[in-house]
């Protein structure tokens, strides 16, 4: 029995370091404060604003109630221990395994202490240079992350998108739901370059390359502040697929901040205000990680984003020809079957980036 209260004991202190870490205590506080709002009697009287908290309460409860468990399953069961029954032990010795197996998963969690990995996530992909084929490259890696985000279960919406005039799409903006989105996929932001024999040029071996630009989803405008006096919006006549008002009204929307030069530009909504206020969602999306690459403290500290796309600039290469292989340069993680990490299986290269961030 000593040997296993010591066992209870020592899981028990990891248990509470990881959920320190967490700050479950800090997120405790937050629920209860949304709570008290949510049972303040003029509290449905803004809809919108109910139902954004309760989402929060919902999303809360979710993170935090199976920390709350596990911390009292394990007192428990050293309460138990303490009484010093031996007729318990075979029981005691499979719950507290329980327990172990459950932290073991929660675990996870702690590579997403980032101050935005429990968001949503925004993907934005760009063509690069390698012409025809960097816009086909594009696409396949559009495909690729799609087919991730339904293998995890999330839930992916394309916002805006501009097709290729041959193949491909030039760019694509897409938005990724689902728990800690963006806390795994923020380690795809960079340049994917790919090596394979051009399909647009026969026996021609061809070098493209594709931007992912991934950011967390601000949809709060209190969560990343701009300045009106930052913004030029210009509307114009959306040029892209869609309904009878396309081409016929001054729908498109196109906002410039300023001291970055950062452009959001949106016409896949018929209504001016729908692409305005999703333009404005990319924006605040677009400094918050901005401002994460740059350790700024403000808004007005930052500077324009630079990255190049193309040779040397690239996080990852996936080579298909002449021999084939995936390799990430930052974690020297390596495979020789691209197919499956362009159909979707991207888990061992986002957990090799997620451990050694969380090592480093």
């Amino acid at each position: 029995m000593d040997n296993l209260q010591a066992r209870a004991q020592d899981l028990a202190s990891q248990i509470a370091e990881a959920a320190n870490r967490l700050q479950i205590s800090a997120l405790e506080t937050e629920l209860g404060n949304l709570k008290q709002q949510s049972e303040q009697p003029d509290f449905w009287q803004d809809n919108l604003h109910a139902q954004d908290v309760m989402k929060q309460i919902s999303k809360l409860e979710a993170r935090i109630t199976p920390w709350q468990e596990l911390l009292r399953n394990i007192t428990d069961d050293i309460e138990l221990l303490s009484a010093g029954d031996a007729s318990m032990q075979t029981e005691l010795t499979e719950q507290i395994k329980r327990v172990g197996d459950s932290f073991a998963e929660l675990k996870e969690q702690l590579k997403f202490t980032g101050p935005y990995d429990d968001h949503d996530a925004i993907l934005t992909l760009s063509a690069g240079a390698g012409g025809t084929d960097a816009q086909d490259w594009t696409q396949m890696v559009y495909r690729m992350y799609v087919r991730y985000a339904e293998k995890s279960g999330w839930k992916v919406t394309t916002v805006d998108e501009s097709p290729g005039e041959e193949a491909g799409l030039k760019s694509v903006t897409l938005e990724i739901s689902g728990p800690f989105a963006y806390g795994k996929l923020k380690g795809e932001h960079g340049v994917h370059r790919l090596v394979r024999l051009s399909p647009f040029n026969a026996e021609s071996r061809e070098t493209s390359f594709a931007k992912v630009e991934v950011m967390p989803k601000i949809d709060k405008p209190e969560d990343v502040e701009i300045d009106d006096k930052d913004l030029r919006i210009d509307v114009y006549r959306s040029g892209g697929h869609g309904g009878q008002s396309v081409n016929t009204t001054d729908s498109a929307v196109r906002i410039t901040h300023t001291p970055t030069g950062i452009v959001v530009a949106i016409q896949n909504e018929r209504s001016q205000l729908q692409n305005k206020e999703t333009a404005m969602t990319i924006l605040r999306s677009r400094l918050a990680q901005l401002q994460l690459e740059q350790h700024a403290e403000i808004i007005s500290d930052l500077k324009g984003p630079s990255a190049a796309n193309e040779f040397g600039s690239q996080i990852r290469n996936y080579v298909l020809h002449p021999y084939k292989q995936v390799k990430d340069l930052r974690t020297h993680y390596e495979t020789s079957d691209p197919d499956s990490i362009l159909d979707g299986n991207l888990d061992d290269l986002i957990d090799a980036y997620l451990e050694q961030n969380l090592s480093s």
